[in-house]
């Protein structure tokens, strides 16, 4: 059973910044395409970004710029750095083995406030 723990969440002031983590297990993280997702409060699951096992990335237009995905495969782990955070990026974020996040961790909440 894939294990996925997020971590790195907190409150942070607009134009800020935070990076999470993503601690994975029980399967071979190399071989697998990442993603992050996450929820607003009252909303529904929305995609934020995707690296491939050969390190390609892709993002969401709403965080194009502001944030960069990468892994460290030797750490079976993944991370988002997220910078110039804006109050619309206040959500519970989570890592997932594929981008509809069917497949995800228990996420960590990222608030994004004055």
């Amino acid at each position: 059973e894939v294990q996925l723990v997020e971590s790195g969440g907190g409150l942070v002031q607009p134009g800020g910044s935070l990076r999470l983590s993503c601690a994975a297990s029980r399967f071979t993280f190399s071989i697998y395409d990442m993603s992050w997702v996450r929820q607003a409060p009252g909303k529904g699951l929305e995609w934020v970004s995707s690296i491939h096992a050969d390190g390609s990335t892709h993002y969401a237009s709403s965080v194009k710029g502001r944030f960069t995905l990468s892994r460290d495969n030797s750490k079976n782990t993944l991370y988002l750095q997220m910078n110039s955070l804006k109050t619309e990026d206040t959500a519970t974020y989570y890592c997932a083995t594929n981008p509809n996040g069917s497949e995800r961790g228990q996420g960590t909440q990222v608030t994004v406030s004055s």
